[in-house]
């Protein structure tokens, strides 16, 4: 019986520690599994966003675009013709999944700057919502505001 409870105990330490990591795969020169504290060691971002109630929040993470850097995404005078049909699909712990095209993340092509947050008021993220949340300021439904983000992956749309 001991051992039974430690097997799961240890099942679920490990779900938990993959859940403190997100993963950037698809169309990049270098796959990432970014953890916390990576993500804590890159340049801090802000965004305001409202939730279903319509109270705005502030939340700080890191810019989406700081991770396409690192994981070398084609961005700026690189995005254009047939990779301009690149998207972004993010994924969630419970499946929910919200999709961008590449450019509307891009600093050439919006001033908005999307974030990959950590913190909300200056706090970690509550439980249920993070470790990781994306922040889309100015929209005007939350939809895409998703939690507990797993993996960030760029594709190619093809038919």
């Amino acid at each position: 019986m001991k051992l039974i409870v430690f097997v799961f105990s240890f099942c679920l330490l490990a779900q938990a520690a993959s859940s403190q990591q997100i993963k950037v795969t698809g169309e990049v020169t270098k796959p990432l599994t970014l953890s916390a504290a990576d993500l804590a060691a890159m340049p801090r971002s802000t965004a305001i966003a409202k939730d279903k109630q319509g109270v705005a929040h502030t939340f700080s993470g890191v810019a989406l675009a700081d991770i396409f850097a690192q994981a070398g995404v084609t961005t700026g005078r690189q995005l254009r013709g047939e990779n301009l049909a690149k998207y972004v699909l993010i994924t969630c712990a419970d499946n929910y999944q919200i999709v961008f095209s590449l450019a509307e993340l891009d600093s050439s092509f919006t001033d908005r700057v999307v974030i990959l947050a950590d913190q909300m008021e200056g706090k970690p993220l509550p439980q249920g919502v993070g470790p990781f949340r994306i922040v889309v300021p100015g929209e005007k439904k939350p939809a895409r505001n998703c939690f507990q983000v797993t993996s960030i992956a760029i594709k190619f749309a093809k038919e």
